[in-house]
């Protein structure tokens, strides 16, 4: 399973890799071979900026942590659509969905994880089978970090439509045929998003110091500069928020990795009494069916 990460004292940790800021998910600079978006392409998103609803509580598990979650985000109803009307980050490759850039790994234990479960692919599972264990699956970018080598346009797991193994990740098709999840098998960057953990240390008027773990949306700005060039981003998008139950439900497994179980079971609390108490909702995701 992947390890809860933790920022230390004198850092601030940017995006859901657990990395420093400056180390944070590389979509910022990768974007640059990204087609930028024309006008008019993204009709169904509802922007950035809009009230949200957030909790603070302290963290059960660690006294000297607190999470600030929320609740907007993860009592939405947005669902993954990765092959069922998803547009895709890069114009004209819909089918990519977010994997055309490849995915930086987090450090080293991110990376030996992953290629635990890579020497467990077959060709029946992994359409690029030959081309990975004859010339590797690992590539580096720009600035010599490691990431997921891109082949033929996108991330060298992407099985493309029409492979008979099945279509999207291969390292996702290989958790749900081993009765895994697939936050096991994926890079960290994969199995969190969309949702974002970023973490700040907080110093209190009494001269001590809290981690901060903010769990929320990875929305466009999530990305880096380069976010905001994106062909089309879901978390946002009306035709991605349709699901019958909310984010904080559909990603139990991701969160509680994320949190902790003890935390997660707070967190469902209050999405909970959210949910229950307040009709209309304060502050609710415009991107959320209109009740």
């Amino acid at each position: 399973m992947p390890k809860t990460k933790k920022a230390k004292p004198g850092e601030t940790s940017g995006g859901e890799t657990g990395v420093k800021a400056d180390k944070a998910h590389k979509a910022g600079k990768a974007v640059k071979g990204v087609t930028k978006r024309g006008k008019g392409v993204e009709p169904d998103e509802k922007g950035l900026d809009f009230a949200r609803a957030w909790v603070e509580f302290p963290d059960p598990a660690d006294a000297e942590q607190v999470f600030r979650c929320d609740l907007t985000w993860l009592t939405s109803r947005w669902t993954c659509i990765f092959g069922s009307g998803c547009q895709g980050i890069q114009a004209g490759r819909a089918d990519d969905g977010c994997c055309t850039l490849g995915a930086h790994f987090s450090d080293d234990d991110d990376e030996k994880r992953v290629a635990s479960h890579v020497a467990r692919l077959t060709p029946e599972l992994w359409q690029f089978h030959d081309v990975g264990t004859d010339s590797g699956w690992v590539q580096l970018d720009e600035d010599g970090d490691r990431q997921t080598r891109r082949w033929e346009g996108s991330c060298i797991f992407q099985n493309r439509p029409g492979f008979a193994g099945g279509a999207g990740c291969s390292l996702h098709i290989l958790a749900l045929k081993e009765g895994k999840e697939p936050l096991e098998t994926k890079p960290d960057v994969c199995w969190q998003l969309p949702v974002r953990r970023t973490y700040d240390w907080i110093e209190r008027p009494d001269d001590t110091k809290v981690l901060q773990v903010s769990i929320g949306e990875y929305d466009r700005r999530g990305w880096g500069p380069g976010g905001h060039d994106l062909h089309w981003w879901c978390t946002s998008a009306t035709s991605a928020h349709g699901a019958g139950e909310p984010v904080y439900v559909t990603y139990r497994p991701e969160l509680t990795e994320m949190m902790g179980q003890e935390a997660y079971d707070v967190l469902v609390g209050l999405c909970e009494a959210r949910l229950a108490s307040q009709l209309p909702l304060v502050a609710p995701h415009p991107a959320d069916p209109v009740s």
